[in-house]
């Protein structure tokens, strides 16, 4: 009986209480903070994945990041 119990109850977040494997309510997340990818000036090919705050940069983001194919610090740029 202790078994069948627990086999009924469903797994819950330990803060929040609600259950992942059905899918949670989706946040604004992609409007505010989009997602993009900084391809480096270099021409190497590397590139960092990062979210932007759309508020503070509304232009192309660009970044000085280390280029470990270059290996060295070059101008990364914002690539849509």
């Amino acid at each position: 009986m202790l078994q069948q119990a627990n086999r009924e109850r469903k797994p819950f977040h330990r803060n929040i209480g609600w259950d992942p494997q059905e899918g949670g309510q989706d946040m604004a997340r992609s409007e505010l903070r989009p997602i993009v990818k900084l391809r480096s000036s270099a021409g190497t090919g590397y590139a960092y994945v990062t979210r932007k705050n759309r508020r503070n940069d509304p232009d192309r983001l660009q970044l000085t990041k280390y280029d470990p194919v270059a290996r060295r610090h070059v101008l990364f740029r914002e690539e849509r």
